[in-house]
Parts: C-alpha cells; sequence; structure tokens
C-alpha cells in the first residue's frame, strides 16, 4: 500500500473529495457501494485531464488512487469525529 502513496495526486484527491462528499449527502439516488466506484472513475478522468488527455499506467494508477484515497480520508474524518480512531 505505501507504495500508492507515491502516486495520489493532491489536487484529484481533494476534488474527488468534494463531489463525493456532495454525494453522500445530496444525492439519494446514489447507494453508497457505488460511491468509490464514481470516485476512482472521477479521479481517473481527472488525471487523465490533467496530464493532457494522455493516458499511461502510472497516470491511470494515480487517477484511481486519488479518487480511492478520497474515499479513504472521508471515512478517517468520519470517524474520528465519532471517535472510532484510536
Amino acid at each position: 500500500m505505501e507504495i500508492l502513496v507515491d502516486y495520489v495526486v493532491i489536487l484529484v484527491a481533494a476534488i474527488c473529495l468534494c463531489v463525493g462528499y456532495i454525494i453522500k449527502n445530496s444525492l439519494d439516488f446514489v447507494p453508497n457501494k457505488y460511491i468509490p466506484l464514481v470516485m476512482g472513475v472521477l479521479g481517473v478522468l481527472l488525471n487523465v485531464w490533467l496530464n493532457a488527455w494522455l493516458l499511461t499506467p502510472q497516470i491511470l494508477l494515480g487517477g484511481l488512487a486519488s479518487g480511492l484515497a478520497s474515499t479513504g480520508a472521508f471515512e478517517l474524518v468520519k470517524n474520528f469525529k465519532q471517535g472510532d480512531v484510536e
């Protein structure tokens, strides 16, 4: 897992975090189980866009890692607020 940290793009993760928050709290027709999928796809699209529409394995992995990291960051903050994190 530590190797994936090298591929996380902070800008993409931040945008995915904001969009995921909106989906989670405003769009009831999107089940929670699909939010990581949506963030992964959005992360790839954003990372490809940031790299002049070039798709390489590194850009694909960076987008996926960033989108999925945003869902992990959301859960970490949520659990920390609830006192579930030690």
